[in-house]
């Protein structure tokens, strides 16, 4: 019997995987779900009748897993995040329903390629970088553990941007991945929610009404409509579900408006609705960007917790067992409105008082943080805040109240030590700390590495945490390797599985093994010829998509992350002009011939970052162009990185340069992947490098720079770039060429403010690595030409990273911090 009381329908019988079934489903769905027949079929038809055949056999887990869930009545995980980085869905869902073979050999069979159709599926354009992709991960690692799970976010209509390259500035373009619709989504109408907006609060009859006796009075409101695909775990045995809003007018149109002439005020209401889920991280530096930020983050925080919510009294009905049948993860501030909007809920729907509503609501949250820098723990005006959402305005004033009250009577804190716990910043024009919020709200406050962990309990939170010592806790991350290996990466995949078997694709420890093989010659040899074909293939690519030509034999130096300058592309840079100009100066040395690819977005309104990146190209037309190179150095930045992008880059590198300045990555991911994949990594002691060093050990990875505690030492100790440039004849040099125009003789001043900052300031410690990230460089060359030995470190990357897989990491959060068995 199902929770409803009533027998369950017959399930329909398995759908066979053998190739001749296949291909012959593929030409049904071809003929009756899109209307053309083999003859007539282009390459996009082919690939929507391949998706079709893939997700019925998905859809009969899917609901199998559903039902699984309801049977065992047992908790389930909410995963809230305003990005999931998802990147094609095609052959990951064929291969971890391992039926990929099969499709191929289906295909085969029809005369159609599988490589040609799975490059036009679109990437879903659901993220921006490390954080959108840690979720797809951990989506993926969900499902493959037996977690059951929902993820919830926003279904962009156009992403974040689509970025082009024009004269070596971003330029940024829709990103219209869903112009012909999605094949993997399924509308959810009857899940729908109202959302609401503005207004004021009334209070009961009573004078004296409490919290808990107002009411919220919306003046706007809009719908929340749910899509929801399936993301499917290794081998199938689960399949979760990610749940997108969209969100949509409650009267598309004004007819009244539209009949008295007025035909674009008719639409405003629905131009209004549409807005909130057109694009991902809006320009936020007006008010209007702003107020649109903080209505997405509401509408999909409103929309999942009360989707939540109604599930749960649906089958559960008792309010008040919310946190043992509900584990809601914040995967940063983004949602951490959710916290007032569940208060709301349970004071406002359910009738509670503060203290059970407050019980509740801090047992069901956890909240991970991504970020130590203090302008990314989102804040907002006060105004705006009370404005938008005055119900919840008047709930965070009642927690802040509570909170505040329970530090005085710890009397651990004076004044200043209660103003940094405050929800309410006071330092200026008052702000609510969304970080602040989420930390108050959530039982669990999770770093994602150890470094991170251990500087949130000293600085971003260090009050918070004496007040509450402990809630804070690390669960380093990790990524999937299903996608970043066995599937971008077939060669080396294969590789692996020749030489220790099949253990490694369900337990990655089991990589371990193939430490035996680094120094073998005939392995080596082998690696050697996976890493050159990798190279071949996206020198190919890159010659296709940028005239970039490229040789696959010279060591591919890659640098692929959103920019930032924490993140120090710009270092990056700056000593890719010092070697141009070394080389130049010595051309009769034995250089090492090395091709540097930058990839990523600078966000809209980030001056500096879109400097950056002309900067890249300015200084690539240069070195490029210039005879006197000989071709043994090439730079190329690759214009709109996303995951199919990094599918082809990470396998094809040698180098991975993970160089943020100490202190300041909370953990990077995609430095796991290019290890796994067998490139050397050279970086700081910063985020998962540390942890990554420990366990492929010192001597196969190339650390340089200062680490997070000298970088703290110098700042407050008033450190002075000026001296330290002075006492660099390389970085004076190319700081002098890049501040002078000599890669910009249209503009020479382009790039002198950029350079004044590293003089003046230089926050992010430029300078101060600079000597030690080029001698680096140069202990990377002198590896290269001793090829054995750099190819065993690589082998012993791959081997010792299994510790980095993502199923560990939700292994941890089931176990410390969602109780999920």
């Amino acid at each position: 019997m199902n929770l409803e009381g009533k027998a369950p329908l017959p399930m329909p019988a398995p759908r066979q995987v053998d190739p001749q079934a296949l291909a012959h489903e593929i030409v049904e769905r071809l003929t009756y779900r899109i209307g053309k027949n083999a003859t007539a079929a282009k390459p996009h038809d082919w690939l929507h009748a391949v998706i079709l055949s893939i997700r019925d056999r998905v859809i009969d887990a899917w609901i199998k897993s559903t039902q699984k869930t309801y049977e065992e009545q047992g908790r389930r995980v909410y995963y809230l995040s305003l990005e999931f980085l998802i990147g094609r869905l095609m052959r990951d869902a064929a291969s971890n329903m391992e039926m990929l073979d099969d499709v191929q050999a289906a295909l085969d069979s029809l005369g159609v390629d599988l490589d040609i159709i799975a490059e036009l599926e679109p990437d879903a354009a659901l993220g921006n970088g490390g954080l959108g992709r840690l979720a797809a991960c951990f989506m993926e690692s969900m499902a493959t553990v037996d977690v059951p799970a929902y993820g919830y976010g926003i279904r962009y209509v156009n992403g974040m941007f689509r970025q082009e390259i024009s004269e070596g500035w971003q330029v940024e373009l829709p990103e219209t991945w869903l112009a012909h619709g999605n094949p993997w989504e399924f509308e959810r109408r009857e899940a729908s929610y109202e959302i609401g907006f503005g207004g004021r609060v009334d209070p009961s009859e009573d004078e004296n009404a409490s919290l808990h006796q107002m009411r919220w009075r919306p003046a706007e409101r809009v719908i929340a409509t749910p899509y929801d695909t399936p993301i499917v775990g290794w081998r199938g045995g689960r399949v979760n579900t990610l749940r997108l809003w969209e969100a949509q007018p409650i009267d598309p149109i004004l007819l009244d408006r539209f009949n008295a002439g007025d035909h674009l005020g008719a639409l405003a209401e629905s131009n209004r609705a549409e807005a909130l889920t057109r694009v991902l991280y809006p320009a936020d530096s007006s008010p209007a960007g702003q107020e649109l930020r903080l209505r997405q983050e509401y509408f999909f925080s409103s929309a999942s917790l009360q989707d939540i919510v109604r599930r749960h009294v649906q089958y559960f009905r008792d309010i008040h067992t919310l946190p043992e049948k509900a584990a809601i993860q914040l995967n940063d501030t983004h949602p951490a409105v959710a916290v007032a909007e569940l208060m709301r809920i349970l004071l406002d729907d359910h009738g509670l008082d503060f203290d059970e509503a407050w019980d509740i609501t801090r047992r069901t949250f956890s909240y991970t943080n991504h970020t130590l820098l203090p302008e990314a723990l989102e804040s907002w005006p006060v105004p705006l805040f009370e404005r938008l959402l005055p119900r919840h305005m008047q709930i965070v004033y009642a927690i802040n109240s509570r909170l505040l009250g329970e530090a005085r009577r710890s009397g651990k804190f004076d004044d200043h030590a209660i103003g940094t716990i405050s929800l309410i910043d006071e330092g200026g024009e008052r702000r609510v700390r969304m970080g602040n919020l989420a930390f108050a709200g959530s039982h669990s406050i999770n770093g994602v590495s150890a470094l991170h962990t251990d500087l949130m309990k000293q600085t971003v939170f260090a009050d918070l945490h004496r007040l509450y010592p402990a809630r804070i806790n690390n669960k380093t991350n990790g990524v999937t390797f299903r996608r970043w290996l066995m599937q971008c990466n077939h060669g080396l995949f294969e590789l692996i599985r020749e030489a220790i078997g099949d253990r490694f694709m369900d337990d990655p420890e089991a990589l371990r093994e193939l430490d035996r093989f680094a120094a073998d010659s005939a392995f080596q040899d082998k690696f050697a010829a996976v890493k050159h074909a990798n190279k071949a293939a996206l020198s190919n690519l890159l010659r296709q998509r940028v005239n970039a030509r490229i040789d696959p034999s010279a060591l591919f130096d890659i640098q692929i992350k959103r920019i930032h300058e924490y993140k120090r592309q710009f270092l990056n840079i700056i000593e890719a002009v010092s070697l141009y100009d070394q080389i130049r100066s010595h051309p009769e040395k034995d250089w090492v011939p090395r091709v540097k690819l930058f990839g990523g977005k600078a966000a809209s309104s980030y001056h500096n970052a879109k400097l950056i990146i002309k900067l890249a190209n300015d200084v690539a037309r240069a070195v490029n162009h210039d005879p006197a190179v000989q071709g043994l150095l090439k730079i190329q930045f690759v214009p709109n990185y996303n995951v199919s992008m990094a599918e082809m880059m990470i396998p094809a590198a040698d180098l991975s340069e993970q160089i943020s300045t100490a202190g300041m990555e909370a953990s990077g991911t995609g430095n796991m992947k290019f290890a796994v994949n067998g490139a050397l990594t050279i970086g700081t002691l910063d985020g998962a490098n540390v942890e990554m060093r420990d366990h492929v050990g010192e001597e196969n990875i190339v650390i340089f720079g200062l680490t997070a505690a000298q970088v703290n030492e110098r700042r407050a100790k008033g450190y002075d770039p000026r001296e330290v440039i002075a006492q660099s004849r390389e970085l004076a040099q190319a700081l002098a060429a890049i501040s002078s125009g000599v890669f910009s003789p249209d503009d020479p001043t382009r790039y002198k403010d950029l350079v004044q900052g590293i003089y003046d300031h230089d926050w992010f410690m430029v300078a101060a690595d600079f000597e030690s990230y080029s001698s680096a460089q140069r202990r990377v060359d002198a590896l290269w030409q001793e090829p054995s030995r750099w190819i065993e470190m690589a082998v012993h990357n791959v081997a010792r990273m299994g510790w980095f897989s993502s199923d560990r990491t939700i292994r941890e959060y089931a176990a410390d911090i969602w109780k999920v068995p």
